[in-house]
């Protein structure tokens, strides 16, 4: 009885370990089973994802695919930028020297991603008062998908090992990507 039930158990949490296959603004992908997609609060946001907490971290991470309508939302360069700004490195060196930039393409998809640590610095939100300070020991993950009907971005936000555990996750999204109508 119990190899049965191992094996039982092996299966279940084998399928629920699979990606969830989902599409959002022409773009389909495969995301993390453990990844939550939840409502997301604006139109910009096409798909926004909780990211479990890593053990030890006090909060989750959030996952979001902003997609703010096609040719809309500035060049990948633009974009790094951006990201660097959302960052404060602890030692007062550049964001830019401490991230790293991947560029490749997939199923016809340029993808221009970025990890970045540090101090994370939220953007403060349009009639959301009270917005969180800075975040220190925090990881953020981004990426621009550039495609016919985009471009996407893609960023995950949150604890540095969070993140750092959600990276691998967030790869393999970035390899499912692919356009559709």
């Amino acid at each position: 009885v119990l190899p049965v039930l191992a094996a039982m158990l092996a299966l279940v949490s084998g399928a629920a370990a699979d990606p969830i296959r989902t599409e959002a603004a022409h773009l389909r992908f495969s995301h993390p089973a453990e990844w939550v997609r939840v409502p997301a609060p604006s139109e910009m946001r096409a798909a926004q994802f909780r990211v479990p907490r890593a053990t030890g971290d006090g909060e989750d991470a959030e996952a979001i695919l902003f997609y703010f309508g096609k040719g809309k939302g500035g060049t990948a360069h633009d974009n790094l930028e951006r990201w660097y700004a959302q960052m404060d490195q602890p030692d007062g060196s550049p964001s830019k020297d401490a991230g790293v930039v991947t560029i490749k393409t997939v199923k016809g998809l340029k993808v221009t991603a970025l990890d970045l640590p540090g101090t994370y610095k939220p953007m403060p939100s349009v009639g959301h008062g009270g917005d969180a300070g800075p975040q220190p020991g925090c990881r953020l993950l981004a990426a621009m998908i550039e495609g016919d009907e985009g471009p996407w971005f893609l960023r995950i936000v949150g604890p540095d090992a969070t993140v750092r555990a959600a990276k691998p996750g967030f790869e393999a999204l970035l390899e499912s990507v692919e356009a559709h109508e």
